[in-house]
């Protein structure tokens, strides 16, 4: 089974960049998306009919918002993690299937001020324990853009950003506990060098200089590991700010 995930940076803008036909050579048995920006019937579905398509927009028009693709109907679809204070800005889907559930999540960005680093300071905490409460059921996939690099070498220019919103020592320290809770980072039991990025400024041609983040991951529960087959990055799909990622269990 491959599994896709990809912050779009607007659905109707990566539409008219060839987001269908990317889907249709892809062919990815799950694909979420991220930052959809869209309303169901604000969108021409243009994707394959194969896919079924589960939204969780937010309230606010053109803002956040996730989306995920399937190709076979998932056995239940949950939108947000059960706090209104968090689930208004649509950022959390939960698709469960036979032996696994699938959360695809658009994590709050702390802004350039870090007015918001309180606030997702509880959200992480929030969604770790929602996290924790599906795992007691069925193990856990969750993916989806982070907004935050965990390591030094998961971003260009980290001496630079230490302070700055998605990699500061709090953000960090909430990917951390993912960690410590037993959650494993796929990418990383395949690749432990550093110049795998998955988001670039649209600035000083930060993208075709390489000098990006690792901001979106998929992350599964220890007891999925052993069906790990691959965990990689798609750096040539252009569209987006962001590059999708991926994953394929047996």
């Amino acid at each position: 089974m491959k599994i896709l995930s990809w912050n779009v940076n607007g659905l109707r803008a990566v539409q008219k960049k060839g987001f269908a036909d990317w889907l249709k050579k892809a062919r990815p048995d799950i694909l979420c998306v991220q930052e959809s920006r869209a309303l169901p019937e604000q969108v021409e579905p243009d994707w394959p009919k194969a896919y079924e398509a589960h939204w969780n927009p937010a309230e606010k028009k053109g803002y956040s918002g996730v989306m995920t693709f399937t190709k076979t109907p998932p056995i239940k679809v949950t939108r947000g993690i059960g706090i209104a204070e968090h689930d208004h800005e649509g950022r959390v889907l939960t698709t469960e299937h036979d032996d696994f559930f699938l959360v695809n999540v658009y994590v709050p960005n702390a802004q350039r001020s870090l007015a918001r680093l309180p606030y997702r300071q509880q959200w992480d905490r929030d969604f770790l324990a929602y996290l924790k409460k599906l795992e007691r059921r069925k193990p856990i996939i969750f993916c989806g853009d982070l907004n935050v690099s965990h390591k030094e070498i998961d971003l260009k220019n980290f001496k630079a950003n230490k302070k700055n919103a998605g990699f500061t020592a709090e953000e960090r320290a909430g990917f951390d506990a993912f960690v410590a809770a037993g959650f494993i980072d796929t990418f990383r039991e395949f690749e432990t060098g550093s110049g795998h990025y998955t988001w670039w400024s649209n600035r000083l041609n930060a993208r075709a200089r390489n000098i990006g983040w690792r901001i979106d991951y998929f992350l599964i529960s220890k007891s999925l590991r052993p069906r790990l087959k691959k965990a990689f990055i798609l750096p040539a799909v252009m569209g987006s700010d962001h590059c999708p990622v991926g994953i394929e269990i047996g």
